[in-house]
């Protein structure tokens, strides 16, 4: 099994099992990044329990789905925003969610992983990593 972007192949699978209304989600492999981008889509209620199994190879993630995934994915290239560009998003909140006040954009920052609004609040920048709404 060849993975070329963890996250993606992650978000996919959420997103996918979340659309067959399916109760859970295995994520396999599994990494830091996709926990605390999980954490983050927790707080924001999107998602509910997820619980990480080491199986001795890569480890997996079982996920509890809410039902309140809409669409989620990765954005690639992950492009660097500065502060300035985290405070005025609209060309990705045009481009990835379907309404200024609905769904959010991850970004990685120097303060971890969190979502767009969060980072508008700490003064902060960051990289791109997904959206979810």
């Amino acid at each position: 099994m060849t993975v070329i972007n963890t996250l993606s192949n992650s978000l996919s699978t959420i997103y996918n099992n979340e659309r067959r209304r399916n109760n859970q989600a295995i994520l396999m492999p599994s990494s830091k990044l996709i926990v605390n981008v999980l954490r983050t889509m927790q707080k924001e209620g999107y998602i509910g329990e997820f619980e990480y199994i080491d199986d001795g190879r890569w480890g997996k993630i079982v996920v509890q789905l809410l039902g309140r995934i809409n669409k989620c994915g990765s954005i690639t290239p992950r492009y660097s925003l500065t502060y300035r560009e985290v405070i005025s998003l609209p060309d990705y909140i045009r481009r990835y969610l379907p309404s200024k006040e609905i769904g959010v954009i991850i970004l990685s920052t120097p303060k971890g992983v969190m979502t767009h609004k969060e980072a508008a609040r700490q003064r902060t920048g960051g990289v791109v990593l997904g959206y979810v709404y």
